[in-house]
């Protein structure tokens, strides 16, 4: 079936779903693979859970008119997601980025809602599967879509660019992580770049960084719109006036002698890129500077990120959603110039780093050391293979047990790791 047909026969079913327990009635459900699962096996189940129609690629599956047959599933879904883009032709802002891109993400959605209806990537659905889910919930009612694109391997970026087309672009920064994936640091600007190559070619637009010298030469050719602290050519400059344990700063408008003061809700020095990004993006879409400050201090971080939580006897700032060197050293430099008494650290292994895993984990190390810290646990097998004198463990469960007997109290801690490590299970100890 072309995709043109598939995008009729959505319109009138304009609900998609890849999972088989998930089969809202007059849905439609693609029949996805994976490396353990074959999702044409459950075409039937859909059907009788109520699907109107199921998006099969075997054959011997398509046993009536309610399933349709395609070459691939996964290709005519992100063909149907390219064309139903394509057909509403409304501004797309593509984001995508090493660390921040999902914070940058929400912040940004934070400011456009100040004035527009805008459709937005919910949670992490940002692959090849997510990406074109996302595009697919647009509506006519919607003025502006804002898709996170994630990646960890060459040339997905480039894939997910050209199914969303985005008219402008950001990308947060560029890090070490998904080594293993993407073979080298060079690696991961080749890849991020992916989109500025994309807006290049279309003649868009692309929010930078101006104080990051790698995403000012990799822009270059494109018409930029800057941000930046160090940098005040841009259309946004910022600064940071304090972070113990929130972000406040002040910003303004390039040519506009009004100082504006933010009181945030987010921790980390580090994300003051994010949020000058966002206030960018707004003032690229015409928001008023007001609402920009009033979008940005009602937002508050959720899902492990960066969020303060406090215990009975203890502060905790959780940011165990994930990890990699660059987002591990800015954690760290943040903490040591936060200006409270009695800090501690749980950190997790910083997963997909390949053949460079055990330098960059005696790199944390070092720096912990550095920095002056002296109550440290560290978890995880690279870690545990780190030379250092803090205490090591295996698995969270093993730390969990220790600090059952001993005890944590009156501290402020620092919790980070990648998501396997399942940090925020060691909350509830604390």
């Amino acid at each position: 079936m072309t995709t043109e047909l598939l995008y009729q026969i959505y319109l009138q079913h304009a609900v998609i779903t890849t999972d088989s327990r998930n089969c809202p009635v007059g849905s439609i459900f693609f029949a996805l693979k994976g490396d353990n699962f074959n999702g044409n096996q459950y075409a039937t189940a859909a059907i009788e859970k109520g699907c109107a129609f199921a998006v099969v690629d075997e054959a011997e599956y398509a046993i009536d008119e309610r399933f349709i047959l395609v070459e691939n599933c996964l290709k005519s879904l992100q063909d149907l997601a390219h064309h139903h883009r394509i057909e509403l032709g409304l501004p797309v802002i593509g984001i995508t980025g090493t660390n921040g891109k999902t914070t940058t993400k929400e912040l940004i959605a934070a400011v456009l809602k100040q004035k527009f209806n805008i459709l937005y990537t919910q949670g992490n659905l940002n692959n090849h599967i997510g990406v074109p889910l996302t595009l697919l919930n647009i509506t006519k009612g919607h003025q502006l879509a804002v898709v996170e694109m994630g990646a960890n391997h060459p040339g997905e970026i480039e894939t997910l660019v050209n199914i969303a087309c985005p008219n402008v672009g950001l990308i947060t920064n560029v890090g070490k992580a998904h080594l293993e994936g993407f073979g080298s640091f060079e690696g991961v600007i080749k890849t991020k770049s992916e989109l500025y190559d994309f807006l290049r070619e279309i003649g868009g637009q692309a929010f930078v960084n101006l104080d990051n010298k790698i995403l000012f030469e990799k822009s270059e050719g494109i018409e930029r719109i800057g941000y930046g602290i160090e940098n005040g050519n841009g259309q946004v400059q910022g600064s940071i006036t304090g972070c113990s344990p929130f972000l406040e700063m002040t910003w303004q408008n390039h040519g506009d002698a009004t100082i504006y003061k933010l009181k945030t809700h987010l921790i980390g020095t580090y994300n003051a890129e994010n949020i000058l990004a966002a206030m960018c993006v707004g003032r690229y879409f015409d928001i008023d500077s007001k609402l920009i400050c009033e979008g940005i201090n009602n937002y508050i971080p959720q899902n492990n990120r960066s969020q303060l939580t406090e215990t009975l006897h203890n502060k905790l700032i959780i940011d165990a959603y994930n990890a990699n060197p660059t987002s591990m050293q800015a954690a760290l430099k943040n903490f040591a110039l936060m200006e409270v008494a009695n800090k501690a650290l749980i950190l997790g292994d910083m997963r997909e780093l390949g053949d460079d895993s055990q330098a960059e984990h005696q790199r944390i190390v070092d720096l912990l050391a550095e920095y002056g810290f002296t109550k440290v646990f560290l978890i995880g097998e690279s870690f545990g293979k780190s030379n250092t004198s803090f205490p090591t463990f295996p698995t969270t469960d093993d730390f969990i047990q220790t600090i059952a007997t001993q005890g944590l109290k009156d501290y402020y801690i620092l919790i980070k790791g990648s998501r396997g490590i399942k940090l925020e299970t060691v909350v509830p100890s604390l």
